[in-house]
């Protein structure tokens, strides 16, 4: 655009000059060799011009001449170096594909056509045709190679990180990783293996000082910066816990506001307010995140936070949780822990059956089994709850790569990958429950004679058992009486109690089960195989 502006007015210029002459009027008289030469103004002007650009145009064809060689030399050069890039592409995209073949020879056709010197990509292509053909050593070579070089340092760490992750050394793929952050910190895979190693060394504040190191360029990257900080601030506060109960305090809550919804952060924020007598703050903290995310050890430490409460205290606390969340199965089971340790039977039963409604997991059974064991002591009843538990689904715990926890940890133990940990239903343990399941269904049914034969029975045992088996209470939905109360301490107070409060606990009771160590069934050979077994 300018050398088209500067041709403009030099067109210009030259244009009022042309004009300027033509309105004043004149002669040039020029003396040579003994003559005199005389033209007008105009003419000599215009002479002028045309000598000027017959020079100018005879020193470009003079010049051209006298730069030809090079610009041959030049053109042959540009398109040997063009031919050269197009294979150092097409082995790129090659390899990038997984075709070694092609990957190695038009690697080999850029190393003619390019210098190595000046392209460092043909050591990369090198290098990546040689991990194709499964030639990891040379490989190996090359990228440590092209780390030596300053311009390539980065590629080859790069490199040399990949293959030692590929043969599982952890702890060189770290240390390349170290090298790598060194230089910069910005990179996603070397900042997150350094992470990993530092946070498997405990090394909280130098995991901090290298998070904050790093520039995220979106919204996505700021959020997940912000949850590793709030991991780590979490980690950093669990250790000083026991030492440092303000630094803890401090570093948790910093994790909390990072994290509202985060638990391991609010529980362990409030047991370190717990700790310094601020009872209502973290009961806020608690709450907060109980509202968000109900969490069976929110409920623990909320419920327990005062050492000196009573029971009932306790299960207050416990309601006021429910009353925060309400309609929720982990809402309904803290209130029926709590009111089994406060001896509230009937208000646990409750809670306890509204659980399972809400959501039949394990926990729950086995919480229904402790209540009947210690309101009724009914065995029956207990191994139905316990029947049902085996066949349920497993209640949710922290996972991470297949591992299950019972505390939350910042790192797989596993992988050492950070904030791997995840609250949920532990998929594997369920797997295996059904595997065990298809395999008792699988065995072959057992023969009358293989078993064993039976010792000889007190017969005044069996007398005294006799009257049990005739008031043993069949299955609900059958047209059957309602059972005897059984008979203990607590007998003559039941007796005491009118017809309308036995029904109303006969309704809140679930159907009694068969009891197959009271009354066993008949079973044909391919039902005894097919039932699974308990004990």
């Amino acid at each position: 655009m300018f050398r088209i502006l500067s041709f403009f007015v030099i067109v210009l210029l030259l244009g009022l000059g042309f004009a300027w002459l033509a309105d004043r009027p004149g002669e040039l008289a020029i003396t040579f060799g003994g003559y005199q030469y005389q033209v007008t103004l105009m003419v000599a002007a215009v002479l002028l011009v045309a000598a000027v650009a017959a020079v100018m145009i005879l020193w470009w064809i003079i010049r051209g001449i006298w730069t030809s060689p090079h610009a041959v030399r030049r053109y042959f050069r540009a398109r040997r170096r063009d031919r050269g890039y197009q294979a150092l592409s097409t082995g790129l995209i090659a390899a990038g594909a997984g075709d070694a073949g092609v990957a190695r020879r038009m690697g080999q056709q850029a190393a003619k056509l390019i210098s190595s010197d000046q392209e460092p990509l043909i050591h990369l292509l090198d290098a990546q045709a040689s991990v194709l053909e499964g030639d990891h050593e040379a490989a190996r070579a090359k990228f440590q190679a092209m780390a030596e070089d300053p311009e390539t340092r980065l590629l080859g760490l790069r490199g040399l990180y990949l293959e030692a992750e590929r043969l599982g050394e952890r702890e060189v793929a770290r240390h390349y990783a170290a090298e790598a952050t060194k230089i910069a910190p910005q990179l996603g895979w070397a900042a997150n293996a350094t992470l990993e190693a530092r946070t498997e060394a405990g090394d909280w504040q130098g995991a901090l000082t290298l998070l904050g190191q790093q520039k995220p360029s979106g919204k996505e990257e700021r959020e997940a910066l912000a949850r590793k900080r709030a991991v780590l601030l979490t980690a950093q506060a669990m250790a000083e816990l026991d030492i440092n109960a303000a630094a803890a305090k401090t570093a948790a809550l910093e994790a909390h506001k990072l994290q509202p919804d985060f638990v391991p952060a609010a529980v362990t924020a409030a047991r370190a307010l717990f700790r310094q007598d601020d009872l209502r703050r973290g009961a806020k903290v608690l709450e907060s995140v109980w509202a968000k995310s109900p969490h069976p050890e929110v409920a623990d430490v909320y419920i327990h936070a005062r050492p000196g409460d009573s029971t009932h205290d306790r299960l207050a606390r416990a309601k006021k949780l429910r009353r925060l969340k309400p309609n929720n199965a982990e809402s309904e089971l803290a209130v029926a822990r709590a009111a089994l340790d406060a001896g509230e039977y009937k208000e646990a039963r409750e809670a306890a059956e509204a659980a399972v409604r809400l959501d039949p997991r394990e926990g729950a059974f086995l919480l229904l089994a402790d209540i009947e064991e210690a309101d009724t002591g009914d065995q029956g009843r207990v191994r139905h709850w316990l029947a049902k538990a085996v066949r349920a689904p497993q209640d949710p715990a922290w996972v991470a790569d297949g591992y299950v926890a019972e505390r939350w940890a910042p790192a797989s133990p596993i992988t050492g990958r950070l904030d791997a940990f995840e609250w949920r239903a532990p998929m594997e343990r369920l797997g295996q429950v059904i595997e065990g399941e298809d395999a008792l269904r699988a065995l072959p049914p057992v023969e009358a004679a293989a078993a064993p034969a039976e010792e000889p029975q007190d017969l005044t045992l069996e007398a005294e058992a006799e009257p049990v088996r005739q008031e043993a209470v069949p299955v609900a939905g059958e047209g059957a009486a309602p059972e005897a109360p059984r008979p203990n301490a607590d007998n003559g107070s039941q007796k005491d109690k009118g017809d309308a409060s036995v029904e109303e606990e006969e309704e809140l009771r679930p159907p009694l089960p068969d009891d197959p160590g009271v009354e066993p069934r008949q079973e044909s050979r391919a039902d005894e195989a097919n039932r699974f077994r308990l004990f």
